[in-house]
């Protein structure tokens, strides 16, 4: 068993267990990924178990606040203004009335997490008081608090940890070595930099990827070892299956096998094995197998709700139809 996997244990000794390791290497994640099946998702469990009730579910809920006219070139993502193909008209910012009642609705469906984001560079200043007064109210109803508006400084992550802020979501995509053939208006240290401001401002932080960008293997582990490998991992780590959005670049990429996701949801359990790992996008075109596999794996949390942004999301009934035949419940509980 490699450095870092723990023996299963009840969940309840957690806090004894010894901090999770933030020096993994590309290499010793491309060793994990590429382990017998059997192996892999043995200690996967190992791991999940120690630390989490394998049975429960975290619901979190994710709402498009200000939709479409992103100046950024993100080659996956029908919000750019680059990608007028893609199908989505820009929009303003929601009214912060508006978002609390989508909240509610989130809260009364079983959410404990509510997300909203928006298709921004980085926010301004006016739009930043409107989010702020939508943190302060989801906060009011109960909920947990995620928000994703782009690069932020110092000062922004101090306003929105002011404002009650729970978690900021800002992913790293993909391997530094592939970025560059996804996105080219911002940099990899960019965002290394806006997750560093949210960290140093006490702001819990949700950052993963996307699998099926025309990555190889190499790339993949190489995604995992960086996130893996920041000073404190994400608390929310979530894994996107990417959705091939007619009129994007990737609009052509081709599939992923479903045992290879599985296999990344694996290795982002061992190598993070603190941390909720998010079953994302993608799911939609997922079978009831390949997800329940994501979720032997270590995956434990969904979005809940039928569209994610701007992309389609299993109905919330099959998802209920799902755990249910599994015997798994949801969980309001704080993490």
């Amino acid at each position: 068993m490699p450095d870092g996997v723990i023996p299963a244990t009840s969940p309840h000794h957690a806090a004894s267990l010894p901090q999770p390791r933030t020096d993994w290497t590309r290499d010793e994640v491309a060793a994990l990924i590429a382990l017998p099946f059997p192996e892999l998702m043995f200690q996967a469990q190992s791991v999940h178990r120690a630390r989490f009730d394998p049975t429960e579910i975290q619901i979190s809920t994710l709402l498009s606040i200000k939709t479409g006219g992103c100046p950024e070139d993100c080659a996956y993502c029908p919000q750019s203004a680059m990608h007028e193909d893609g199908g989505v008209k820009a929009s303003r910012l929601m009214a912060v009335e508006a978002v609390l009642k989508e909240a509610r609705a989130a809260r009364d469906a079983g959410a404990a997490r509510f997300c909203m984001g928006a298709a921004w560079r980085s926010p301004k200043e006016h739009d930043l008081d409107t989010v702020c007064a939508m943190i302060e109210g989801v906060k009011g109803l109960g909920l947990e608090t995620c928000v994703t508006l782009g690069m932020l400084d110092d000062r922004q992550a101090g306003r929105l940890r002011d404002a009650g802020l729970d978690y900021y979501n800002h992913n790293l995509d993909t391997s530094p070595e592939h970025y560059g053939a996804i996105i080219s208006t911002r940099t990899y240290q960019d965002r290394l930099d806006t997750l560093a401001h949210v960290r140093d401002a006490g702001i819990n932080v949700c950052c993963g990827g996307i699998v099926g960008m025309g990555e190889d293997d190499s790339d993949r582990a190489g995604l995992i070892a960086s996130l893996a490998s920041l000073p404190k991992h994400p608390e929310s780590v979530p894994i996107n299956l990417l959705v091939r959005v007619a009129g994007t670049p990737l609009a052509q990429a081709e599939p992923v096998d479903p045992i290879d996701f599985v296999r990344i949801i694996a290795a982002a359990r061992i190598t993070m094995p603190a941390s909720r790992v998010r079953l994302a996008a993608g799911r939609e075109d997922m079978t009831d197998e390949a997800q329940t596999l994501c979720f032997l794996a270590g995956a434990n949390s969904i979005f809940y709700g039928e569209k994610l942004l701007t992309t389609p999301n299993p109905e919330a009934s099959r998802d209920a139809r799902l755990l249910a035949r599994l015997g798994m419940h949801t969980s309001l509980s704080q993490h």
